[in-house]
């Protein structure tokens, strides 16, 4: 189990072409232990060195898209707030732009299926009960899926707002995908996804007139935890506030 949120530590990697696993994993953190013995301060530290190692492992990651030229974009959010719709509606938009999708999901290959269907190269990561991706696991996963030079790589996280803003996966940007549907008390709920945020997307814009969502309350909880966030509001139905989106993703590539 994950010393730092509790989480299993078995996942699998399923290649772009393929419906098995590229190889089993039982992964475990440097430092890793089964042991339960109640000390907070032993637990303090263990979390630090699998939080330290994994950030060397994401810089690692991050040194490797920057010789490539890869613009990658960690994507997070609760379940169903339309992240997939998102990607779905950027790779069929996008023209001139390759973009590659690395799928974090507990179980099934149904988004990256659909995100082939998009026309996105994109490899699968099963968690089992692993409730985010870690830096070891993307940078497997970069090296299978092998981005070509100047593209982006959107790595859509296990929905969650709680333990993918930990870990650094040796992204270039954090963008978080607040849905309408779930209420703007996001920000204050869960104020360290926020916190670390370089763009906020409202989606699920065109279901606005059906459901209570103070846009302007949920913007300043946003400005009050991350003032240099840029926020922007989008419905990938519609295509809505999509151009704002396209033009952040062509301004944050490299070179």
């Amino acid at each position: 189990m994950c010393g730092t949120c509790g989480c299993g530590a078995d996942f699998r990697l399923i290649s772009p072409d393929a419906a098995e696993p590229v190889q089993p994993g039982h992964h475990h953190h440097e430092n890793h232990s089964h042991g339960h013995d109640g000390e907070g301060a032993r637990t303090v530290v263990l979390q630090e060195k699998i939080l330290g190692r994994n950030d060397e492992l994401a810089q690692r990651n991050r040194d490797w898209l920057r010789r490539r030229n890869v613009l990658a974009v960690n994507l997070m959010s609760s379940p169903g707030a339309g992240k997939t719709t998102l990607l779905e509606r950027t790779a069929t938009d996008l023209a001139g732009i390759t973009v590659s999708v690395i799928e974090g999901d507990q179980e099934t290959a149904l988004d990256a299926d659909r995100m082939r269907r998009a026309g996105c190269r994109v490899i699968q990561i099963n968690t089992g009960t692993g409730c985010h991706l870690d830096a070891a696991m993307v940078g497997q996963a970069l090296t299978t899926l092998d981005p070509p030079d100047g593209s982006v790589v959107v790595i859509e996280n296990v929905g969650n707002l709680v333990c993918p803003a930990l870990f650094d996966l040796g992204e270039a940007h954090r963008v978080v995908l607040a849905s309408v549907t779930e209420g703007e008390d996001k920000p204050v709920k869960y104020p360290h996804m926020f916190r670390t945020a370089d763009l906020v997307l409202i989606s699920k814009t065109d279901l606005l007139p059906y459901v209570d969502f103070d846009v302007e309350r949920h913007a300043a909880d946003v400005r009050q935890l991350s003032p240099g966030a840029r926020m922007l509001q989008v419905s990938a139905v519609t295509g809505d506030g999509m151009q704002a989106w396209y033009h952040w993703l062509q301004l944050s590539l490299p070179g």
